[in-house]
């Protein structure tokens, strides 16, 4: 008798990923190189984790934990749709990871031969990027009170560059994540034609900036950067004193990078609201290259989506996030830099929940307007763009 393939499927399926074909997973030969991969930049002391996985006598007791994580979707945490774009920091696992995991948990977390471990990952002591050149701190420590409202602090630092300096590598690290919701540290070059120039940022998931060859920003000489820090109180004193830290350049720039914006500071949500929807547009106005998006909301923030409208008139998605989470707001770096055409549409939307059914809304009966407190809302899509680096003219317009 000829059984049916489509009878015989479901058992075979069963007998390729059943619990018993997976008993030989260990720590050491299957796990530790994911968790090197994927986990170990923020999971090690003094990153954003809450525990360090360096090792086996580290990773072992959160077994149970790390395996809920992964199948809830938790972790790693990576927001974007994969159905649009491709970034060079994704942080997704690889096709058959979560399921060596898993495994391994299930095992009863085997630590392994400590011959099959490989060999561990070296990271620069106190920061994610090579040595600073220069660093940059606030002048003095801000003490942050227990409770209550803290308003934007802003702490001006002088540079004294004698010359133009070009930074390839840029990181922003808080002195105590604990209270420190964002910091931005923008450039006061003291033109007030061109303004304040964004620089970097710190906030739950950035990670260091990291430049192609050949890409910089420009910080001019004699510029002052200025801290902006917004800070949230614990019901613990505590005191900070956020710095910055800089690589230089060490040939050329042929392309600047600027930060430009999409933001919709009309924002109006009503009581109740589930789904309020706001978008926001800014026009490229130079040929460049898109490097990557970062989306901004608060507690009440659902999904956020960019789309790049062509002269063409030919539209395209540019990056999803239909889950969008307040505690994890890395910029989405393209894997390919993407040639936006000169009067393309940068366009940001965005969707709030601010009914009872939002688990983080503060008070849902309540209509909010643009804030800078998390209990307020903001809905801005930041986004870098490449140009290349000729009359000072051409990258103000740009950058306007």
């Amino acid at each position: 008798m000829t059984i049916p393939l489509r009878a015989i499927a479901p058992v075979y399926s069963l007998l390729i990923f059943s619990p018993p074909l997976f008993s030989a997973v260990t720590f050491h030969k299957d796990v530790e190189p994911i968790l090197q991969n994927r986990c170990q930049g923020c999971h090690r002391p003094g990153e954003a984790a809450p525990m360090a996985l360096l090792s086996y006598s580290q990773a072992r007791p959160w077994a149970k934990s790390i395996k809920a994580a992964l199948l809830n979707g938790k972790m790693p945490p990576w927001q974007a749709d994969p159905h649009y774009g491709k970034f060079s920091n994704d942080l997704s696992l690889a096709p058959g990871e979560r399921e060596i995991v898993v495994a391994w948990v299930d095992a009863g977390a085997p630590e392994g031969n400590l011959a099959d471990a490989p060999k561990p990952r070296t990271f620069p002591e106190g920061w994610r990027i090579p040595k600073p050149d220069v660093i940059f701190e606030m002048p003095e420590e801000f003490n942050v009170p227990t409770a209550g409202a803290v308003n934007y602090q802003y702490f001006p630092v002088p540079t004294n560059f004698t010359e133009d300096k070009w930074v390839e590598m840029v990181e922003v690290r808080p002195g105590d994540r604990s209270v420190v919701h964002h910091a931005i540290v923008v450039i006061d070059s003291g033109d007030e034609y061109a303004g304040q120039e964004y620089l970097a940022g710190y906030a739950p998931g950035m990670t260091p900036q990291f430049w192609k060859p050949g890409q910089a920003r420009l910080i001019k000489a004699g510029s002052r950067l200025v801290f902006q820090m917004h800070y949230s109180t614990t019901g613990k004193p505590a005191r900070d004193r956020t710095r910055i830290g800089l690589v230089f350049a060490k040939k050329p720039a042929t392309e600047q990078i600027v930060a430009m914006q999409a933001a919709a500071p009309w924002i109006a949500i009503p009581p109740g609201d589930p789904n309020y929807r706001i978008s926001a547009v800014s026009v490229i106005h130079e040929t460049s290259y898109l490097m990557g998006l970062r989306a901004h909301m608060h507690l009440r923030g659902k999904s956020f989506t960019f789309r790049a409208v062509y002269p063409t008139g030919e539209t395209e998605t540019l990056l999803d996030i239909p889950h969008y989470d307040f505690n994890w707001q890395p910029y989405y770096y393209l894997e390919t830099p993407k040639l936006l055409p000169r009067g393309t549409r940068i366009e940001a939307s965005a969707v709030f929940d601010n009914s009872p059914n939002n688990p983080f809304n503060p008070n849902p009966a309540a209509a909010i307007f643009w804030g800078p407190q998390s209990w307020d809302e903001m809905m801005i899509g930041w986004f870098d763009l490449a140009i290349p680096v000729r009359a000072e003219s051409s990258r103000t317009r740009a950058a306007r």
